[in-house]
């Protein structure tokens, strides 16, 4: 019996400590200093020291010790009653980096791979990566970058060999035949293998990327099978055609829904459940207004596509929510765009931290997200999928 009472006493404890750190109480209470009532009338969690708040968790936990079990006596229901288990209102990433430091970073990663050569491109790339993780907070707590410029490297060799040199070597023999017919043969081939490898790629950089990426420890991860979507691709691709980029929603949807639902944080998955035929009007009419519009609708359907996208998007049984307009988008892209032409590109770190903190203004997370119980799950990936989408083009959604 002293042990299941120390047990109890102990889980109090921590749930008492956990939820005055996030400010889950509700109302104010007489331990709370006035600054941190106020706080909470404002919707502002309370700035309390850890230590602080362990001390009253201590006063707490002795005040209900004359009862482990009873309701309004220190007991566990009682703590649950006044402890919900998640904060109200949405959550949201947050991006804390500045284009000035950033563009520190990229003058010497400029100036360090002229003079190695173009060696140290490889470890500029993880510095650039890991300070956008590092700037990127959620509850808190910022993400993390793990991988390393020789990973880089060694991927890059790989793709080169395996991917790059056949390719080259086979155009060069077309050349050098002088058969007309033996070059239109090879550049087909060539195009063949091009188009089969960048979901190759697509897929490699992915689970490299989120295997390299931690939010308090716990890593990310992706586990899908690169045949299938190798397959999705294709047929996708070859379905677009045949119908005159009418199919183009109905692939983007499909690829979407293979990378997210195939990702996971530890050992929770993501889900996904957007249909093309949702995104079919909204295409058609960008479609029949891309002329008249020089093809500036196209910024309000991507707009469009991308709400959808985070808005069937979960973790759990959380929902993203995006609210992005075309409008927004439009305006932010062309000031992007001018910015690189009267700067002649060196404002490229600007142009990057201003797009990310863009995405994040549109951005929430709602409903209930329980994080305490995810569990470490590392998967191994290599980097040549990662060299290999820089080869050829293949956008993956990171840096």
């Amino acid at each position: 019996m002293p042990s299941l009472w120390r047990a109890r006493r102990r889980a109090r404890q921590v749930r008492s400590v956990r939820c005055r750190r996030l400010g889950l109480y509700g109302g104010t209470r007489e331990d709370a200093a006035p600054a941190d009532t106020a706080g909470r009338a404002a919707g502002r969690r309370p700035s309390r020291s850890f230590s602080a708040v362990r001390a009253a968790a201590r006063r707490d936990d002795s005040a209900g010790s004359a009862g482990f079990d009873g309701v309004g006596r220190g007991g566990d229901r009682g703590h649950d009653r006044t402890c919900p288990a998640d904060p109200v209102g949405p959550r949201r990433l947050t991006f804390h980096g500045s284009g000035g430091t950033l563009f520190g970073i990229y003058v010497v990663n400029i100036l360090l791979t002229i003079a190695t050569f173009g060696v140290y491109r490889f470890w500029g790339r993880v510095k650039i990566r890991r300070f956008l993780l590092s700037q990127t907070g959620f509850e808190g707590d910022r993400f993390a970058y793990h991988g390393t410029g020789k990973e880089l490297l060694l991927g890059f060799v790989k793709a080169l060999l395996f991917v790059g040199l056949p390719i080259t070597a086979l155009s060069a023999v077309a050349r050098l035949s002088g058969d007309k017919t033996i070059h239109i043969a090879t550049q087909a081939f060539t195009s063949l293998l091009v188009f089969l490898f960048i979901p190759i790629a697509m897929i490699g950089a992915r689970r490299y990327r989120l295997s390299r990426t931690s939010w308090r420890g716990i890593r990310f991860s992706f586990r899908g099978q690169v045949w299938a979507f190798v397959k999705v691709f294709v047929v996708a691709s070859i379905l677009s055609t045949l119908t005159l980029t009418l199919y183009y929603p109905f692939f983007q949807t499909r690829q979407q829904g293979f990378l997210v639902s195939h990702s996971y944080f530890g050992r929770r998955p993501f889900r996904f459940d957007g249909r093309g035929r949702d995104l079919f009007g909204a295409y058609v009419v960008a479609l029949l207004l891309l002329v008249p519009t020089l093809g500036l609708y196209l910024f309000w359907f991507n707009a469009r596509k991308t709400r959808y996208f985070w808005e069937h998007t979960y973790f759990e049984t959380a929902r993203f929510r995006s609210t992005m307009t075309g409008g927004r988008l439009m305006g932010q892209t062309l000031a992007n765009w001018g910015l690189l032409i009267v700067t002649l590109g060196l404002a490229w770190p600007w142009v990057l931290v201003r797009r990310t903190r863009f995405e994040f203004a549109y951005l929430t997370i709602d409903g209930p997200l329980d994080l305490t119980g995810i569990i470490q799950e590392p998967q191994l990936a290599t980097a040549t999928g990662d060299a290999l989408s820089s080869l050829l083009g293949a956008d993956v959604g990171f840096a």
